[in-house]
């Protein structure tokens, strides 16, 4: 039984250490494990690979596999690997949701603090050597705080869920809108909306955070009319995915202070490209998609994926199964 391991990204971070396939190998002797951090010459590999952990899979190499049974995304989204074919197919798609989730939460409550402290703004004063006590008080909403606050979240996976958590022990009240409010609700979380009442939600909320999958009901999801309704004084927070937020929008309602500010770590292209309208934007903090950088990043995966390494060798359901019809 072959186990492929193909991941090549420009960032380091995102690309498989040595040590993962070299301990992958020594846990499960009955595996034959390859791990390339090239694409070039993959397909003689996916061609009886059983097995596939991968960030990227194009339906022409597809194609030429045999055997493969199960991919697993060391990713949250997974919306790149599925194409018609395989979303057709038997073969099993896992991701990372659990690995990502703590790390972007509490990302996300550091926005939160930043926004609401105004730290931007204090980092900017101090460069140019500036005692800035009246401009942090006077120029733009006040610092506030965050107890009592209302918290509207879009999505309550993995990420979503721990945002409650945190954010409901600082004093937050939290509401949230989910696809399936059958569900139940999460902890930390005092009510949930269908989809149809976004708007409610928009209203309502003190600081809106974006932590949805992305499939075609997301994408586009903030826009211009979305955008007018929320409080002068929210601010929207996207860890989401870019293609959620229509970025011209939003970077004009931040011009017309027609809401109080933003953070986007997540945009459409990545990385942004230098002549993007959103640098300019005075109210708007930009992380450059690290919410999800850790140094414990690779331990993480390896115990999510060994775990359901053993599960599938002893045809065990496996964890963290992704609906393909649905996408995520």
């Amino acid at each position: 039984m072959k186990l492929l391991i193909v991941v090549h990204h420009r960032f380091e971070l995102w690309n498989v250490p040595a040590w993962f396939g070299s301990r992958l190998a020594e846990e499960f002797p009955q595996l034959q494990v390859v791990q390339r951090n090239s694409y070039h010459g993959v397909e003689e590999h996916l061609r009886d690979a059983e097995i596939l952990f991968t960030i990227s899979l194009r339906p022409e190499q597809f194609a030429v596999t045999r055997n493969l049974r199960w991919i697993h995304a060391p990713t949250a989204a997974v919306h790149q690997l599925l194409f018609p074919e395989l979303v057709r197919s038997d073969v099993v798609v896992t991701n990372s949701v659990e690995v990502h989730g703590p790390v972007v939460a509490e990302h996300v409550i550091a926005l939160i603090f930043a926004l609401a402290k105004k730290i931007p703004q204090a980092v900017l004063l101090q460069h140019d050597r500036v005692w800035g006590q009246e401009a942090i008080w006077n120029d733009g909403p006040r610092p506030r705080e965050i107890a009592g606050a209302t918290l509207g979240l879009i999505g309550v996976g993995s990420i979503g869920r721990r945002v409650a958590q945190m954010a409901s022990a600082l004093g937050m009240r939290v509401i949230a809108v989910r696809e399936h409010v059958e569900k139940g609700t999460p902890e930390g979380v005092k009510a949930v909306f269908p989809p149809s009442a976004l708007d409610d939600l928009l209203q309502q909320s003190d600081y809106v955070v974006m932590a949805a999958p992305l499939v075609d009901a997301t994408t586009g999801l903030i826009n211009a009319t979305r955008l007018a309704l929320m409080k002068r004084d929210a601010f929207l927070i996207n860890v989401g995915r870019g293609p959620q937020v229509d970025d011209a929008a939003l970077a004009e309602a931040l011009r017309a202070r027609q809401i109080a500010g933003a953070a986007l770590d997540v945009f459409a292209r990545e990385p942004l490209p230098q002549d993007s309208p959103l640098w300019q934007v005075e109210n708007l903090l930009i992380t450059p998609h690290t919410a999800g950088l850790t140094e414990k990043l690779w331990h993480r995966h390896y115990e999510l994926f060994s775990d359901n390494l053993r599960r599938y060798l002893c045809g065990q359901p496996l964890r963290f199964q992704v609906h393909k019809q649905m996408g995520y």
